[in-house]
């Protein structure tokens, strides 16, 4: 006994499978019922069943669950495989098929007396019974058999090359052993789970999503698919995945210099617009941190992206092992870094408005940048002087010798926002007042100033010099209720020689 996945990376026709009838099996003359034993109301139209046969009808019944059920009946088709109920796409039992020359004509669902009356032509059906019930769900359309049955019947759509694992093989293990995750486990990417996370998008499974970085290799969706599989997202994120890929494999975001500079830094994913509260992703508590499905396994979804189908790699992770992520220390936002801004009572435009996009629509914007500098300040209680404490610590970012070359993003919190808010201040006073604190004085950047031989050359000196490059801060608002505290995410090198934040629109 074996059991299939779907590689992470192959892209070729798959490997030869258990043959599997697919054809749709013919239907016979005359009335067809298909039933489960598990259902109420089956049971209780089973002698009505017996009446129609009775009456002299040609009817045929199906089970999906019990051999010996209807009870009424003798010659009782099994159709415990589902292939019949598949096929014929039987959503609820009991169903009645009328069929003439091999074609059906019409159905009924569930049980009503004038309906069976008149589709039988049978008089007084169930003359005990109550005039009408609901039927069941269909085994068929279980959510717990609708996958397997979809790979059993429907026929292979996928292209990627299928890994068998031995019946004591243990899958998680066997991930780990193929250098197939980023240290934790995976989720097994098998043939049902692919497809049902392909569900999430209206994109043809082998259309090119992006060429990622650095092997520059051209990925579908059916491949980005298999990673937010094994990332553990559920397929209504899948439209956002594939978005943060687009945004980060492209040239202005530089994902390959990214994962070759030797800083912390990684791709942060900020969601704007009404999917993040539609898909649960959080905006509010702990939004950079764990318990939120959506936010980890969006964010890390991309990085398997980068490190299975990229080749994005980090140096060190196994023995003998030379990758091309180089960064110093790394960051545990390597692993996952996404929260969506919290536009409720923001006392600004939501981050993508700010970036061009409209009011409402559903975004993802990758910046590259590090993990959260806490910003305190508990006493402020006007907008001039909060802003000074903001400025202060940007200021600080990176270096509080160097200016213009590194970006950052300042994610303000509810409790601080609601001083702008209650002051009238918008992005765009804010912005003013911030950028005119952040403008810096050569003497005090130039090496050697206050005992610190970094810095920017002596050219500087006597210079008004920018903290930060034009769109180089990104301002957005996030966080808990309670709690005097902002934060500032450190960024990278902007610009040409470094990353633009990329601000992408998230489509079906």
């Amino acid at each position: 006994m074996t059991r299939s996945a779907i590689s992470v990376a192959a892209m070729s026709l798959p490997t030869p499978q258990t043959e599997v009838d697919n054809s749709k099996p013919a239907l016979p003359n005359g009335i067809v019922a298909v039933v489960k034993q598990d259902c109420p109301t089956c049971e209780l139209v089973d002698p009505v069943l017996g009446e129609i046969a009775a009456a002299g009808q040609t009817l045929t019944a199906y089970t999906q669950d019990d051999v010996g059920f209807p009870t009424s009946l003798t010659g009782v088709v099994d159709d415990t495989d589902l292939s019949v109920s598949w096929h014929h796409e039987i959503e609820t039992v009991p169903t009645l098929i009328e069929v003439k020359d091999g074609v059906e004509v019409r159905r009924i669902v569930g049980w009503s007396r004038e309906q069976w009356t008149e589709f039988t032509g049978v008089p007084n059906l169930g003359a005990a019974l109550p005039e009408q019930r609901p039927g069941c769900g269909s085994l068929s359309v279980d959510p717990g058999y609708v996958d397997e049955l979809t790979v059993r019947f429907g026929g292979s759509a996928l292209h990627g090359r299928r890994i068998e694992f031995a019946a004591l093989e243990d899958e998680m293990e066997a991930a780990f052993d193929r250098g197939w995750t980023d240290g934790l486990p995976v989720v097994p990417p098998t043939e049902a789970r692919v497809l049902r996370m392909l569900e999430g998008t209206t994109r043809d499974p082998q259309q090119i999503v992006a060429t990622v970085p650095p092997d520059l290799i051209e990925v579908t969706v059916e491949q980005v698919a298999i990673n937010a599989v094994m990332a553990g997202c559920k397929p209504e994120y899948f439209p956002v995945v594939l978005a943060a890929v687009e945004a980060a494999c492209s040239d202005e975001f530089n994902m390959h210099g990214l994962l070759a500079t030797t800083m912390h830094s990684g791709p942060i994913i900020i969601v704007n617009g009404p999917i993040a509260k539609k898909i649960g992703m959080n905006g509010g508590h702990n939004a950079f941190g764990q318990g939120n499905r959506a936010n980890m396994t969006i964010g890390r979804a991309l990085q398997l992206v980068i490190l299975n189908l990229g080749g994005g790699r980090p140096g060190g992770t196994r023995p003998g092992e030379k990758g091309v992520d180089m960064s110093m220390h790394g960051s545990p936002g390597k692993l996952s870094f996404c929260f969506a801004e919290l536009e409720e009572d923001s006392p600004f435009s939501p981050l993508s408005v700010a970036r061009g996009f409209e009011a409402g629509e559903d975004t993802v914007t990758l910046f590259a940048g590090q993990g959260p500098t806490p910003i305190i300040d508990q006493i402020s209680r006007t907008p001039e002087s909060l802003t000074r404490s903001f400025a202060a610590m940007l200021a600080t970012s990176g270096s509080s010798k160097l200016a213009i070359g590194f970006d950052a993003a300042l994610v303000i919190s509810p409790e601080h926002g609601r001083i702008f808010s209650e002051a009238g201040w918008d992005r765009d006073r804010f912005m003013n007042e911030l950028n005119t604190l952040l403008t810096l004085k050569g003497d005090d950047l130039i090496r050697g100033a206050h005992g610190i031989d970094e810095g920017l050359p002596a050219d500087f000196a006597g210079m008004d010099i920018p903290k930060f490059r034009p769109g180089g801060l990104l301002v957005m608002h996030a966080g808990g209720d309670a709690g005097l505290f902002s934060s500032v995410l450190t960024g990278w090198v902007g610009g040409a020689k470094g990353s633009e934040p990329v601000t992408h629109r998230i489509g079906s």
